[in-house]
């Protein structure tokens, strides 16, 4: 049993195809297909089942779970070793909210790659709580989520705090308003993301969802809510990033008094590379753009 055979076993895994998870290894399909029977005889376990579909025997689940922390620790024995290296140097994994993936990549890889150009940043767009368990499952190296995680094996830092906007149908009557009260949202139809988004709760929290929010709708992009607001469907709260250079769909006001989301930079406390989330949090904020809304915190 090898390293290699590992990678390739957790690949199928992640696609459920032999063909895609050849790919991602930049290898032949039969090399991996031969590397993965070898492995089973070795074992001297199936744990793949082959067919019309591809899915993992509850030997190959047990299998994958555990090769997932022997191939992470294997990682950070390399990491030890090159300690000395560059910091930010090779590849890297980060998982970022579908609130903020969007809206933070356009500036943030273009800032990465001019300050480490040696960075290889691998990018997963999933739910906060996908991101939380993948940080302390040694899936991904760091997060960017919105709300802090309150967890002692993971190291937090606040990189700065998004203002919150209401979006508007044109024809609206708050549309005629330089900001609005948020009191004024509490009559309105808010509409909100589907369950698993925190900006779902921020809106409910900001819009009083006890009067106010709309659940009979229910999005699952920002995308989807803008549209809907400007199909006349209701309202709701965008972030600061999430705002396009001429809005002529929907119309955005300020909040009074003004709302945020805090976005956090999170790792593992015990990671041997921890040190580097420091180094991308300041290029995080030195990119961020001007007039974005933003409060950096230092």
């Amino acid at each position: 049993m090898t390293l290699t055979q590992l990678r390739y076993l957790i690949a199928v895994a992640d696609n459920l195809h032999f063909g895609r998870a050849a790919t991602a290894c930049a290898i032949s399909q039969p090399t991996l297909s031969a590397q993965l029977r070898k492995l089973e005889g070795e074992l001297q376990a199936a744990l793949i089942e082959r067919g019309a579909t591809i899915s993992l025997t509850p030997i190959g689940h047990a299998v994958v779970s555990r090769a997932r922390g022997i191939l992470s620790e294997a990682d950070e024995i390399m990491s030890i070793a090159r300690r000395g290296e560059e910091p930010l140097a090779g590849p890297r994994r980060i998982g970022i909210i579908p609130t903020l993936c969007p809206y933070v990549l356009p500036w943030a890889l273009p800032a990465l790659k001019a300050q480490h150009p040696r960075l290889d940043l691998i990018c997963r767009e999933a739910m906060t709580g996908a991101i939380i368990k993948a940080v302390k499952g040694r899936e991904l190296d760091w997060g960017l989520i919105a709300e802090e995680p309150h967890d002692p094996a993971l190291a937090s830092q606040v990189l700065f705090d998004e203002q919150f906007f209401a979006a508007l149908p044109p024809d609206h009557p708050l549309a005629a308003n330089a900001a609005v009260e948020q009191s004024a949202l509490c009559t309105e139809r808010v509409l909100v993301l589907g369950e698993g988004h925190c900006i779902r709760d921020q809106t409910r929290a900001i819009c009083n969802a006890s009067s106010g929010t709309s659940d009979d709708i229910q999005a699952t992009s920002l995308e989807t809510l803008r549209g809907l607001v400007a199909a006349g469907q209701g309202v709701t709260l965008l972030p600061a990033l999430a705002r396009r250079g001429v809005e002529t769909d929907i119309v955005l006001r300020p909040l009074i008094p003004p709302a945020a989301r805090t976005i956090h930079l999170i790792t593992r406390r015990a990671d041997p590379r921890r040190e580097e989330a420091p180094l991308l949090a300041m290029v995080l904020r030195a990119a961020l753009p001007v007039g974005a809304d933003m409060a950096i915190t230092p």
